[in-house]
């Protein structure tokens, strides 16, 4: 990993504890999601391409567009650093911008869990994530590769308003079939509270951006 701040050292770290811990409890099944994911915001982190420069191989960046102007570039510009990086890209919602761009996958809103049933069988090739806020949907969710739980901790932008969920409803969500993703207040000072939860990994925007951005 190439210039890489001792944060962005720690998060990485114990993003891979975390994976290989919750792997081990399938029996050494490893998944294809990444156990790091940057999730983007057009306010927080406007140029995410920038951050994923600096992002190990092996971790990914979630892509949510909300309808910009400029979406099919700046997924564009994304696709070729996280090829360039050996990272996955997933996009947020668009199955169209996900196909245009050679995106690895889709993750959906909470809203549109529904959706992953036939995008499955559809494109067993995507990697499908989701997102929970509860401990009850995320054990409930089916058919998606993993569960972005949040928000975990206090959160800033949109979650800020939002309770946090703590530590033991993220163990309660761990209960169900699909890999759970921590998300929400996430930085490398908090990572490591995450240890032992059964969290398959963390997710995160402004955690992420101070650790890895240029």
């Amino acid at each position: 990993m190439e210039e890489t701040t001792k944060d962005g050292t720690r998060l990485w770290a114990v993003a891979q504890a975390l994976a290989r811990a919750a792997d081990a409890v399938r029996g050494g099944v490893r998944s294809r999601v990444p156990p790091m994911l940057l999730f983007t915001d057009p306010e927080r982190t406007p140029k995410p391409w920038e951050i994923a420069a600096r992002m190990p191989a092996g971790s990914g960046v979630v892509y949510r567009s909300f309808g910009a102007a400029e979406a099919l570039e700046t997924a564009g510009r994304l696709r070729a650093i996280t090829r360039e990086r050996g990272m996955a890209l997933l996009i947020g919602l668009d199955a169209e911008l996900a196909d245009r761009v050679g995106a690895d996958g889709l993750h959906l809103p909470e809203r549109a869990l529904s959706a992953a049933y036939a995008l499955s069988g559809k494109r067993p090739d995507w990697v499908l994530t989701g997102a929970a806020h509860s401990a009850a949907a995320a054990r409930s969710a089916r058919d998606l590769d993993a569960v972005i739980l949040s928000p975990v901790f206090p959160a800033g932008g949109a979650s800020s308003g939002k309770p946090a969920l703590g530590l033991n409803v993220l163990a309660e969500a761990t209960g169900g079939v699909t890999r759970v993703i921590a998300l929400g207040g996430i930085t490398a000072d908090k990572a490591g509270g995450l240890q032992g939860s059964s969290a398959y990994g963390l997710a995160a925007i402004g955690g992420i951006a101070e650790a890895f951005g240029a």
